[in-house]
C-alpha cells in the first residue's frame, strides 16, 4: 500500500513538473513571437526612413547635421541586440525622427509634396504597429516572469535556466507631456 502512494506522489510531481515546464517553454515562445513582431515593425521603419531622409533633403539641402543624426540613430537602432539596448536606440531614433520632422515643418512646399505626405503616414502607421507590438511584447514578458518567479515555479525555473525577460520601456524625454501650442 505504502509503495502505491509513494508512486502516486511520484507520478504527480512528474505531471507537474512536465505542466509547469510546458507552460513555462510556451509563454517563452510567445515572448520570442512578440519580440519578432518588434523586429518587424522596426524593418519596416528602417526602410522607410532613407526614403523619408532623402525627401527631405531634396528641399532642405543646408540641414546636414539633422539627416546625419537621423541615419546615425537608424544604424545605431539596427545594430542593438539587447531588448534593453534597442528600447534606448529606438528611443534615440525617435527623438531625431522627431527633429526631422520640425525641419520639415519650416518647408511649405515640402509638406504638400505627395511623396513626403505618403511616407510620414506610413511612418505614423508603423510607429502605432510599433507601439501595439512593445505593448504585446510587454504583456507576454510580464505573463512569463510572473510565472516564473511564483512559487513553486520558481524552484523549478531557476533549475531549467528560465531567466526574468526585460521589459521594451520608453525613454524619459518620452514619458513627459507633450506641449501644444496654437
Amino acid at each position: 500500500m505504502i509503495m502505491w502512494v509513494i508512486l502516486g506522489i511520484v507520478a504527480v510531481l512528474i505531471i507537474w513538473a512536465i505542466a509547469v515546464y510546458n507552460g513555462l517553454i510556451r509563454l517563452k515562445n510567445r515572448v520570442d513571437e512578440a519580440w519578432s513582431d518588434i523586429d518587424v515593425q522596426l524593418k519596416r521603419r528602417y526602410d522607410l526612413i532613407p526614403n523619408l531622409v532623402s525627401t527631405v533633403k531634396g528641399y532642405a539641402q543646408h540641414e546636414k547635421e539633422v539627416f546625419e543624426k537621423v541615419t546615425e540613430a537608424r544604424t545605431r537602432a539596427m545594430g542593438a541586440q539587447s531588448a534593453g539596448d534597442k528600447a534606448q536606440a529606438e528611443n534615440m531614433l525617435s527623438q531625431t525622427l522627431k527633429s526631422l520632422f520640425a525641419v520639415a515643418e519650416n518647408y511649405p512646399d515640402l509638406k504638400a509634396n505627395q511623396n513626403f505626405l505618403e511616407l510620414q503616414k506610413e511612418l505614423a502607421d508603423t510607429e502605432d504597429k510599433i507601439q501595439a507590438s512593445r505593448r504585446f511584447y510587454n504583456g507576454n514578458v510580464r505573463d512569463f516572469n510572473t510565472k516564473i518567479q511564483v512559487f513553486p515555479n520558481n524552484i523549478f525555473a531557476g533549475m531549467l535556466g528560465f531567466a526574468a525577460r526585460e521589459f521594451f520601456e520608453a525613454a524619459e524625454g518620452e514619458k513627459e507631456a507633450v506641449k501644444v501650442e496654437f
